[in-house]
């Protein structure tokens, strides 16, 4: 392809290497590309572009030498493309312990998403939400919301709303524990512990 920019991080700090050539991808139009050089296989850039972009970027090894591994680096839509990110019913159904089993895997978004798993009898101690909304989605398992004035039974299906700053406490059920997919905009995560 003519005109294509050339990026030769081979005497460039290792923590420097992905951010650039990110950067310069982030930087092409739609159909365009860039060489990469680098002094070794760059399966680790190409694994975090995968996560990121999906079938966005284009991969193509060139050929290379002693010296040098070669590759093209191909941007071919101009956002990230859509995509599944997981399908529920490979999480295992038995937690031992409780906390995220699954996070949104993109670095580069606007959402937090996760599964959250308690182990029977476990909590999320009372808490204040963050100044956000936040949907959660019953997949497996039972147990309540404890609310400023009531509780909620949870059971799978239901699709549970926590507005901002509202107070909470989840458990789980004792034989059963519970399983949900939260979603949000960006935020720090939810600290999750064991009941005893």
């Amino acid at each position: 392809m003519a005109d294509e920019p050339v990026i030769d991080v081979r005497t460039l700090p290792k923590s420097e290497r992905h951010p650039l050539v990110i950067r310069a991808y982030e930087d092409l139009d739609v159909g365009s590309s860039l060489i990469l050089i680098n002094d070794h296989s760059p399966e680790g850039l190409r694994v975090e572009m995968d996560r990121e972009f999906a079938e966005a970027v284009g991969w193509e090894p060139l050929e290379s030498t002693q010296d040098g591994v070669r590759v093209r680096i191909i941007r071919r839509a101009a956002t990230p493309v859509p995509r599944v990110v997981l399908d529920v019913a490979e999480l295992t159904a038995t937690v031992e312990d409780s906390g995220s089993v699954w996070q949104l895997p993109t670095h580069h978004r606007d959402l937090d998403a996760n599964v959250i798993a308690l182990a029977p009898g476990g909590e999320i101690r009372e808490h204040t939400g963050p100044s956000l909304d936040v949907l959660i989605h019953v997949l497996a398992g039972a147990g309540t919301l404890e609310t400023a004035t009531g509780t909620i039974e949870l059971s799978p299906g239901q699709i549970v709303w926590l507005p901002r700053r509202s107070r909470r406490r989840f458990l789980a059920d004792a034989e059963a524990g519970l399983q949900y997919f939260s979603v949000h905009q960006r935020k720090s995560g939810l600290s999750i512990t064991a009941r005893r």
